[in-house]
């Protein structure tokens, strides 16, 4: 890897619902030399960063029924210097935007391996900045794209709450939800 090397004595926290990928992650940053401890929920993420004062959290944005967003302003009132790296299955600009102004250091769409994760929480304030997040894309994204951003744009609004999202966007609950389940657009690249 680089020389990039975990501090000790504080260990780092992975909230995320998918047991799966929190304990792969768990056992491939702990062989990185982090002590590492997981929950799968907002209220044993809250217990346990009161308990252990962690000094970094990996989150999930998804969370069962619950948002990470909401979260990462809560957990860093109970650990002011804790850095948040935001995790999502489902990546928009809407949602990293609002992830760094809610407190996140850092945005990485899954999946994502150990090496990127040890990079975003220890190469010190390198995150994305919210001007590189909103500047506009030298090409216009293509009709489903904007279509996905606007619909996560709104989704961040509602703080993740379907009903609200799907009557402010004009459409029924199970089209949204329809919309959603399916993985986000992704740009071609250009063919020259």
């Amino acid at each position: 890897m680089n020389d990039l090397v975990p501090p000790t004595g504080r260990p780092l926290l992975i909230v995320d619902d998918d047991a799966t990928f929190a304990r792969v992650l768990g056992r491939a940053l702990t062989s990185r030399g982090f002590e590492v401890i997981s929950c799968d929920n907002a209220d044993d993420a809250r217990a346990l960063t009161r308990r252990h004062q962690p000094r970094f959290c990996v989150l999930d944005l998804k969370l069962g029924d619950e948002n990470g967003l909401r979260l990462i302003p809560e957990l860093q009132s109970l650990v002011p210097d804790m850095r948040v790296l935001l995790l999502t299955g489902y990546a928009s600009i809407a949602t990293a935007v609002e992830a760094i102004k809610r407190g996140a250091h850092d945005y990485l769409a899954k999946p994502v391996d150990a090496d990127a994760v040890v990079r975003a929480l220890l190469d010190g304030d390198s995150g994305p900045d919210l001007d590189d997040l909103v500047d506009a894309p030298d090409a216009p994204l293509p009709l489903r794209r904007l279509e996905w951003e606007h619909i996560q744009r709104v989704l961040t609004e509602c703080e993740g709450n379907i009903s609200e999202t799907a009557r402010r966007l004009g459409m029924h609950r199970r089209t949204l939800q329809r919309k959603l389940s399916k993985h986000p657009v992704r740009e071609r690249p250009d063919e020259h």
